[in-house]
C-alpha cells in the first residue's frame, strides 16, 4: 500500500488533528440534539458512527461527518409533527436508505456543478459565522448552543447580531479572562520557537487553550469565586451522568416501527435526505478546497457512506448526520493527513463522555469560542478577500453573494442565492462574446462566435435590428457548433424582411441540432433558414 494511502502513514498528525477535532465536536453533538429536542445521547452516538464506521467508507479522506445544525429546525419540527423522536427514528433510517440510492443512481455527479467562486463564498461565510456566532460565548453569553448556524437563532430568536449586543449588556469578567488566556495560548503555541519543538510540536494549540482555560477558571474558583465560570450559569460543558456504557446505551431511544408505512415518516424521510445529501456534497467540495493535496474526492462513495451512517444512526438512536464542513476545516486546519483523524475523533468522543465526564465538564465553553473564533479567522482571513477580488467582478460578485445570504439566512438558502447569481454572471458574460460585430464601410459581419440559444435571441434581434438600410449584412455560424432554433427563426425572419430595406444577407454555415425519433442527435445545415425544411 502507497504511502499516501496508509490510514496510518501519518499516525502522529492524525491523532493531534483527531484531537483538535473531538474538542470541537463534543459541545456540538451536545448543542444540536439541544436544540433538535432529541436525548442528548444521541448526539453523541451520531459523531461516534460519523468517525467509526464513516470514515472508512467516505469519500474523502479529511471530510469529518456528524449531527448538523441545518437540521436541527427539520428535526424538531418532525419531532412534533410525527409525536415523538422514536418516530423521527425511522425516517432517518429511511433517509439513510434514500441516500444509499442516490449514491448507486450517482446523484453525487451534481457536486461538480457547484462553482468554485460558490464553494469559496461558503467558506468565508462559515468562517465569518463561527466568529460572529463565538463572541457572546468568548464574552460569557452561552444563551444558545455552541454550534447555532443559522442568523435567526432557534432557541431565543434573537438574531447573529442582536445576540452580540446582548452579550455586550451582560459581559462575564471571568468568561472574557478565560477568553484572553486561551487566545493567547494558541498565539504562544503557534510560535516557531514551539512548533519547531519536536516534544513540543505534536501537542495541538487548541488543547493547550482548552487547558489554559481550565486552569484559569479553577485559579479564579478560588480567588475570585465570583468570577469563576459555573455549570449553573451554563458557562461550561454540560455532558449528562450516563452511567458508564450501560447507561449511555439505556439512554439511547428505539425506532417504532409502525411508523414505517406512514406517509409523514416518509415525507420527513425525503427532506432528511436531500438536505442531509446537498449539505454533505457542498462540504466534500469545500473539504477538497482546502486541502493542501488537493485531492479529488469521489461524491457517489461519500452519498453511499452517508446512506449507511443514517441508516445506523436511525437503528441505534443517534442523529442524522452530514459531512460537516466546520469539523472538517477544524481537521484540515490542524494538520490531519488521513482518515485516521476523523476516526481518532469519534475514539475520543465516546471514551471521553463515558469514562472522564466530570473532566470534561470543567471545560469553560468561551475556551472553546477562542479555538472556534481562531478557526473562523483562518477561514475568512484577509488574504483570501484579497485573492478573491483580484480574480475579477465574474467570480468577485457570486462570492460575496454567498457569504452575505448565507450569514443573513443559512448554508443552504445562501449556496442557492450564490448559484442563481453565479448563472446570472454566466448568461451575462456568454452575451457578451457570444455574437460579435464588425464593420467596414457598409457592410457588416455578424459572428457566431460560440454556441448560441435562445437565451441569446433579444441579443441577436437587437443587433439586426440596427443594421441600416441599403448595406451588406454577413451572418456567418462557422464558430458555432450548437444553433438553437429559435436563433435560426430570428435569422429567418431577418432574411425575409431584409429586401424591404434594401439590405443584402449572406449566410454562412449555420448549424443546427434535431433530435431524432430515437433519442439521437442530427446535425443539419440551413444556409437559407426558411423554417420547416
Amino acid at each position: 500500500m502507497g504511502k499516501s494511502l496508509n490510514p496510518f502513514s501519518h499516525s502522529s498528525k492524525d491523532i493531534a488533528a483527531g484531537f483538535v477535532v473531538f474538542l470541537v465536536a463534543l459541545p456540538l453533538c451536545l448543542g444540536i440534539a439541544l436544540a433538535s429536542d432529541a436525548p442528548l445521547a444521541s448526539g453523541i452516538v451520531s459523531g461516534a458512527i460519523a468517525g467509526l464506521i464513516v470514515a472508512w467508507l467516505s469519500g474523502s479522506r479529511l471530510s469529518v461527518s456528524g449531527p448538523s445544525a441545518g437540521l436541527t429546525l427539520t428535526l424538531a419540527a418532525a419531532i412534533k409533527q410525527l409525536g415523538s423522536f422514536q418516530a423521527v427514528l425511522v425516517s432517518i433510517f429511511l433517509a439513510g436508505l434514500l441516500q444509499l440510492i442516490f449514491g448507486l443512481l450517482r446523484v453525487g455527479v451534481l457536486a461538480s456543478f457547484f462553482p468554485h467562486s460558490v464553494i469559496k463564498g461558503m467558506l468565508a461565510a462559515i468562517g465569518l459565522i463561527i466568529i460572529l456566532k463565538q463572541i457572546p460565548h468568548a464574552l460569557g453569553w452561552d444563551a444558545d448552543f455552541l454550534g447555532d448556524e443559522k442568523f435567526l437563532q432557534s432557541t431565543d430568536k434573537e438574531t447573529t447580531f442582536t445576540e452580540i449586543l446582548r452579550a455586550c449588556e451582560r459581559l462575564e469578567p471571568g468568561a472574557i479572562l478565560v477568553s484572553i488566556a486561551a487566545f493567547c495560548a494558541i498565539f504562544l503555541w503557534n510560535r516557531k520557537s514551539i512548533r519547531g519543538n519536536k516534544y513540543l510540536s505534536p501537542i495541538p494549540a487548541p488543547l493547550m487553550a482548552v487547558l489554559a482555560g481550565i486552569f484559569l477558571n479553577e485559579i479564579l474558583a478560588y480567588v475570585a469565586p465570583s468570577m469563576a465560570l459555573s455549570d449553573t450559569g451554563g458557562h461550561l460543558v454540560a455532558i449528562p451522568a450516563l452511567g458508564g456504557p450501560l447507561g449511555f446505551f439505556s439512554q439511547l431511544p428505539t425506532p417504532d416501527w409502525s411508523f414505517l408505512s406512514k406517509r409523514e415518516a416518509w415525507e420527513v424521510a425525503i427532506s432528511i435526505a436531500l438536505i442531509a445529501s446537498i449539505e454533505s456534497l457542498l462540504s466534500l467540495e469545500a473539504t477538497d478546497r482546502l486541502d493542501p493535496e488537493r485531492r479529488v474526492s469521489d461524491a457517489n462513495r461519500e452519498l453511499l457512506a452517508q446512506g449507511v451512517g443514517n441508516f445506523l444512526s436511525g437503528l441505534v438512536g443517534g442523529l442524522p448526520m452530514t459531512s460537516a464542513i466546520v469539523r472538517s476545516s477544524a481537521n484540515v486546519y490542524a494538520g490531519a493527513k488521513t482518515r485516521l483523524a476523523c476516526f481518532v475523533h469519534s475514539v475520543f468522543l465516546i471514551s471521553a463522555v463515558l469514562m472522564l465526564p466530570s473532566i470534561l465538564n470543567r471545560i469553560p465553553l468561551s475556551a472553546l469560542a477562542a479555538v472556534l473564533i481562531t478557526l473562523g479567522f483562518k477561514l475568512v482571513s484577509w488574504g483570501v478577500l484579497k485573492k478573491v477580488w483580484k480574480t475579477g467582478f465574474e467570480q468577485t460578485l457570486p462570492f460575496f453573494v454567498t457569504l452575505i445570504a448565507i450569514v443573513a439566512t443559512d448554508l443552504l438558502t445562501g449556496v442557492a442565492f450564490g448559484l442563481v447569481f453565479g448563472l446570472m454572471i454566466v448568461i451575462r458574460m456568454n452575451h457578451q462574446s457570444a455574437i460579435t460585430v464588425v464593420s467596414e464601410g457598409d457592410t457588416y459581419l455578424i459572428r457566431f462566435a460560440k454556441d448560441v440559444s435562445f437565451a441569446h435571441k433579444p441579443s441577436l434581434k437587437r443587433i439586426l435590428g440596427q443594421m441600416p438600410p441599403d448595406s451588406k449584412v454577413i451572418i456567418d455560424g462557422t464558430g458555432a457548433h450548437f444553433i438553437d432554433h429559435d436563433i435560426l427563426e430570428t435569422v429567418s425572419d431577418f432574411y425575409g424582411a431584409a429586401g424591404q430595406r434594401s439590405i443584402i444577407v449572406t449566410l454562412k454555415n449555420l448549424r443546427t441540432k434535431r433530435m431524432s425519433a430515437w433519442g439521437g442527435v442530427q446535425h443539419g445545415k440551413l444556409q437559407k433558414p426558411i423554417i420547416g425544411e
